[in-house]
């Protein structure tokens, strides 16, 4: 009998820091059940069910968790949907709505117009480069005197 309190008091303070270590992190909280354990998650209020498989402690959600985690999911898969339907709309417009930018043609077209500009212009300047001078010679702009 002396025996079994002395191995009673020795187990019991070599489990001491363990349980002092667990109550110290003190994120989750084990109950013992007829069919396993309880782990409460005391941040979160989450319950978890777990059982010891092989020398392992095994949780799974509780009922009413894996509910709204599932939905969850559904909402996200959702809204993912959703962002893939919007992208691939916008893939089939080209994207010039939706970036603002113009397309090849308007963008060539553009180009067009300005190289025929440019060119009008360069003919305007070098006309009157080859221009002669008038014959008075020293007439001020705009004609006054």
């Amino acid at each position: 009998m002396v025996r079994n309190l002395a191995a009673v008091a020795l187990l019991g303070s070599a489990l001491a820091p363990a349980n002092a270590l667990a109550q110290e992190n003190g994120r989750y909280r084990l109950e013992g059940t007829e069919t396993g354990y309880v782990r409460l998650d005391t941040r979160t209020g989450a319950l978890s069910t777990c059982t010891e498989q092989q020398g392992q402690l095994i949780c799974k959600m509780a009922t009413e968790d894996r509910e709204a985690y599932e939905n969850d999911i559904a909402d996200l898969q959702d809204r993912v949907k959703k962002l893939e339907d919007k992208v691939s709309t916008l893939e089939g417009k080209g994207g010039s709505a939706a970036s603002g930018l113009p397309s090849e043609q308007e963008f060539e077209q553009s180009m067009s117009y300005m190289e025929r500009f440019m060119r009008r212009f360069m003919d305007i300047a070098k006309s009157f480069d080859s221009e002669p001078e008038s014959p008075g010679g020293g007439a001020t702009p705009g004609g006054r005197t």
